[in-house]
């Protein structure tokens, strides 16, 4: 591992909660800006196996966050779905010695032509990958830049773990500040079971390939990176932002 900058504050965060058996949710936040900040909601999942915890979408926890999470096992991994994701990686990394796999995206702090690389995972996603988890596996949107993939469970009908692809902001929260409530209402983010709007117009994927990957899973949950968990009727509600591409 390499940084070329401290790990990133904690930020504001919910509690731990299980939202499938043997899967917890949190909820946290990111604040973007200095001048005018916009600050929203992120999520973290948490995957408990045989005493071993894999981290989703990985979420900075506070003091108390780290205990809850401690009580639940030992975190082993922590995997980078999304290529605009990863900021709280390195601090997992070096806390917990967690192997870290990422979808094919540099880590990189900033937007532009150059932006700088600050960190570097332990392994690379592809769809032949055998992630430590039990009837899982990864699916790539490979026209994506930078990469973006989904993680795929096979129980309780099929969970779907997303980073910005699938989003499920029926309503803003706590975590919304107001410039964020505005802004990313009018941009067409504050929908339920919506496909990314910013993640469509920054990482361009092919539209075509979303839907023949959505099309080829079958699935009843989604737990995306952004919004609230869907529990139940996933694959069926997501299907009218899915087509409508």
């Amino acid at each position: 591992m390499s940084t070329a900058q401290p790990f990133s504050d904690v930020q504001a965060h919910g509690e731990l909660r299980q939202v499938l058996p043997g899967i917890h949710f949190v909820t946290g936040s990111l604040a973007l800006g200095r001048l005018m900040p916009v600050r929203f909601s992120r999520n973290m999942t948490v995957i408990a196996q045989d005493g071993a915890l894999t981290l989703i979408n990985s979420v900075r926890l506070d003091g108390g966050g780290l205990r809850a999470l401690d009580a639940l096992g030992e975190v082993k991994h922590v995997v980078r779905l999304a290529g605009f994701h990863g900021m709280d990686d390195p601090f997992y990394k070096d806390r917990y010695g967690a192997k870290v796999w990422s979808v094919d995206a540099p880590y990189v702090k900033g937007f532009g032509e150059n932006p700088k690389r600050y960190f570097e995972a332990d392994a690379v996603l592809d769809e032949q990958t055998e992630l430590p988890i039990k009837g899982s596996r990864v699916v790539l949107f490979k026209s994506a830049h930078p990469g973006e993939g989904l993680l795929f469970l096979d129980r309780e009908g099929g969970v779907v773990i997303s980073g910005d692809c699938l989003q499920h902001w029926a309503h803003t929260n706590e975590y919304f500040n107001l410039p964020a409530r505005i802004m990313m209402r009018m941009m067409g983010f504050i929908k339920p079971h919506n496909v990314g709007p910013g993640w469509l117009k920054a990482a361009k994927p092919d539209r075509s390939e979303i839907r023949k990957v959505f099309n080829g899973l079958e699935f009843e949950n989604v737990l995306p990176a952004h919004g609230e968990p869907v529990i139940g009727n996933a694959k069926t509600n997501y299907l009218p932002a899915v087509e409508a591409l």
